[in-house]
């Protein structure tokens, strides 16, 4: 036999109140989801959710971090690509004068005058060869000083790093600089002074300084030496140009891999974290006309009582 239990005025109006206000919470949680645009305002509105936005949130910073060194990255080989791609230039001009000063056999002043453009060319690509990006010389090196070339001083003659004042020396040194632009994805993004412009005999700045003197001194011997050892300095100067391009091709794909992989986190990170707008809409207004109709029934079912016109 089961005893019914005993329904009280009180007992009515606690759980009608209760339910009252858990439907004025429900409403609240939606209109606060509606005016921020999010779904996760506090951890404990989804545990599962909440571990995941952070998960994407970490992955969005990373890959974010990525694409600024990446960029980066380009702003330094682009510069060195443009720096040497001019050189390669005034290179193949140089071999046109020198070529020229070989058909001027015994014409001191034609001679002279090519060889007065040439020192002029030799000038230009030291100011290409000290060329600098954010303030830092891309020929250098890591080297912390503000040139990669610079004339010769007593100080280099005395200690042998140049023959004589005035001679072009690297300033800098061949220490590397490279940008993380993924995931176990280093890059080197400079060319130091050696690599590019060669050392020693074949630098090309010696080079064109033997170029110069033996049109000045009608010294064909030295010339056609000299013309080969320009042709080595070239070949090393294409062949950095052509490492450098493909430095730049590599970090050009991994920013565009970030930007893509950036686009899907994002979307991801939106999936779970932004509340659907038409949705929580229609959900609001039902739980307005639920709460309206709950107020309604709450008032036919609790009538005043005898004490309440006492009152």
């Amino acid at each position: 036999m089961t005893i019914p239990s005993r329904v009280t005025d009180t007992s009515m109006k606690s759980r009608m109140l209760g339910d009252l206000n858990r439907a004025m919470a429900r409403g609240q949680k939606l209109q606060e989801q509606i005016s921020s645009g999010k779904q996760l305002s506090r951890p404990s509105d989804s545990p599962t959710g909440t571990v995941s936005s952070l998960q994407l949130r970490g992955e969005m910073r990373a890959t974010q971090q990525y694409a600024r060194n990446a960029d980066d990255g380009l702003g330094w080989l682009g510069t060195i690509q443009d720096k040497l791609g001019a050189a390669s230039g005034q290179i193949i001009r140089v071999r046109d004068l020198t070529l020229q000063g070989l058909s001027s056999a015994n014409n001191d002043s034609a001679r002279a005058a090519l060889a007065v453009e040439i020192e002029n060319i030799r000038d230009s690509l030291v100011s290409e060869a000290n060329a600098k990006y954010m303030g830092r010389p891309v020929f250098g090196g890591t080297t912390p000083g503000g040139v990669a070339f610079e004339a010769a001083n007593a100080d280099d003659v005395a200690n042998g790093r140049a023959v004589a004042v005035g001679d072009i020396v690297y300033r800098g040194n061949e220490g590397t600089t490279s940008r993380t632009v993924g995931a176990n994805a280093k890059v080197r993004i400079e060319a130091n002074g050696k690599e590019a412009f060669g050392d020693g005999d074949t630098q090309l700045f010696k080079v064109l300084d033997d170029i110069s003197k033996a049109l000045r001194g009608n010294n064909d011997a030295d010339l056609d030496e000299a013309l080969g050892n320009l042709d080595t300095a070239h070949d090393l100067l294409k062949s950095t140009l052509s490492d450098v391009g493909a430095r730049y091709n590599r970090i050009t794909q991994m920013k565009q891999s970030a930007d893509d992989h950036l686009l899907s986190v994002t979307s991801q990170l939106s999936d779970i974290e932004d509340v659907d707008l038409p949705k929580a809409i229609m959900e609001l207004q039902i739980q307005q006309t639920s709460y309206q109709a709950a107020l309604a029934a709450s008032a036919k079912v609790i009538q005043p009582s005898l004490i309440d016109f006492l009152r």
